[in-house]
């Protein structure tokens, strides 16, 4: 069977469908697929390159329509039988490719843990949604809402958060705000800027700089195999902890019960308070998720983060946080005065979405989904890299970190990689030091890549680094 192998790039303008034809149009044009060849067929070439059938489908219309190919009923898609001469003098680019600066053409695999799988969003429902949503009440959804964020919304996620992750809460202690940095911001001020905050090393380096942006001082506390070291936080001058308990970030050990709980005792006794950054709890591909701390805590001590980036969209920018009553009263008194962030007609399309069943099933799809793609991740590097290479934090997420053993440090693992168009990650952005740490070990994250490009990343890695 004819093998189609292109590299597509989910990040540009151009579309998918547009790029998988021109691709086929330019193997037909240097000759490397002959005339009357068959192609592959739609469903087997979806599942190749772990596109959807549409796209399939789109691509081979866009082909059928400009006569390089024809489709003949009950046999398949074929090369349209032109004289190969034709082609052969064809070498230059389409008038349809997207042209790229030189940094980007580069890249061939991008291993970015902060990419998910855009290819499977339900892309119909969403637009008929939002559409709903402008409906219902065209004039008023266009004025300032409720400073929380919409009502209906904040419902719907309190119904979810307990039913899947544990977290007791009424609607009004939820915070709607337009990402995670957003939302740490506004909680700083309302925790206050005077108090040590504790944050976990290697962690977020994105909480780290809004923090110390705010001028707060902040302590990096090490890491042991259960997650933040709780002797050395209890050590130190902090009230604050910030935490990522169900996935660490970016080594990926998920806090065990014991820990959570010696946390929360921590919490009480220094009437602090715990920061729990849930950013991507609904994907774990071993075990039963343990309680949030949230759930587990009696004495409201813990701030509950949680975010859609990871799990629907990272540009619909809707994240959340649940207060606990002190400081839900504390910003009911001086905080309303900040407007909300988040558009109001993104928050009404996802309440409907929840609301009508679509969140539940494309998060189970997703879920499906993401556990193969990890499953790739495995056995493409067990099978290109063998013993060469550590995987850590391979429970849960949408990234691993890789512990590379052939004596390169990070910068030249990194360097070697892009030189064959492969793009990794440096574990040292998320040391509290700002890199000063050079070990051999980097970040794939693996969400926005097919099960093809997971494993042809790979045995690029292979070659690039000499294993």
């Amino acid at each position: 069977m004819l093998e189609l192998t292109p590299v597509l790039d989910y990040k540009s303008d151009n579309p998918l469908y547009l790029q998988l034809s021109n691709y086929v149009k330019q193997e037909i044009l240097s000759g490397r697929i002959k005339p009357t060849a068959k192609l592959p067929s739609k469903r087997n070439l979806s599942h190749y390159l772990g596109l959807s059938l549409n796209t399939i489908q789109a691509a081979y219309d866009q082909l059928c329509a400009e006569g390089y190919v024809e489709s003949k009923p009950r046999k398949g898609i074929f090369v349209t039988p032109f004289d190969e001469d034709i082609f052969s003098i064809q070498k230059y680019p389409t008038h349809l490719e997207v042209k790229k600066e030189p940094s980007e053409s580069k890249v061939k695999i991008d291993f970015n843990s902060g990419r998910v799988d855009l290819e499977h969003f339900p892309f119909s429902v969403w637009r008929k949604l939002t559409m709903k949503a402008l409906y219902e009440d065209q004039k008023e959804i266009f004025n300032n809402g409720d400073p929380k964020g919409e009502r209906l919304l904040r419902e719907q996620i309190a119904i979810q958060l307990f039913a899947s992750r544990g977290v007791r809460c009424s609607p009004d202690q939820i915070i709607i705000g337009a990402g995670t940095q957003v939302l740490m911001g506004l909680l700083c001020l309302l925790i206050g800027r005077e108090n040590t905050y504790a944050l976990e090393n290697p962690g977020f380096h994105r909480i780290r700089v809004v923090l110390q942006d705010l001028g707060v001082n902040t302590l990096p506390i090490s890491l042991d195999e259960s997650g933040i070291n709780l002797k050395e936080l209890k050590e130190s001058s902090a009230t604050i902890a910030y935490v990522t308990p169900s996935h660490q970030f970016p080594f990926g050990m998920v806090m065990p019960i014991k820990r959570r709980m010696e946390l929360l005792k921590w919490a009480e006794e220094q009437c602090g308070y715990i920061i729990e950054d849930d950013y991507d709890g609904e994907y774990r591909y071993k075990g039963k998720p343990i309680p949030s701390l949230q759930g587990l805590d009696p004495n409201g001590r813990v701030v509950y983060l949680g975010t859609f980036s990871k799990s629907l969209i990272p540009s619909i920018r809707i994240s959340y946080m649940v207060l606990p009553a002190a400081l839900l009263s504390k910003y009911e008194e001086r905080f309303t005065i900040y407007k909300q962030t988040v558009s109001r007609l993104h928050q009404n399309t996802l309440y409907h979405f929840m609301k009508d069943g679509h969140w539940q099933r494309h998060l189970n799809k997703m879920r499906t989904l993401y556990r193969k793609k990890q499953a790739a991740l495995m056995a493409a590097i067990k099978k290109h890299l063998g013993e060469k290479a550590q995987i850590i934090g391979e429970n849960a997420g949408l990234h691993i970190v890789l512990d590379v053993k052939n004596n390169m440090l990070e910068k030249e693992l990194i360097s070697s990689a892009m030189k064959l168009g492969v793009k990794v990650y440096p574990l040292s952005t998320y040391d509290y030091e700002l890199g000063s740490v050079d070990g051999s070990q980097v970040i794939l994250g693996f969400g926005g890549l097919s099960e093809y490009e997971i494993d042809k990343g790979v045995r690029l890695l292979k070659n690039a680094w000499k294993l």
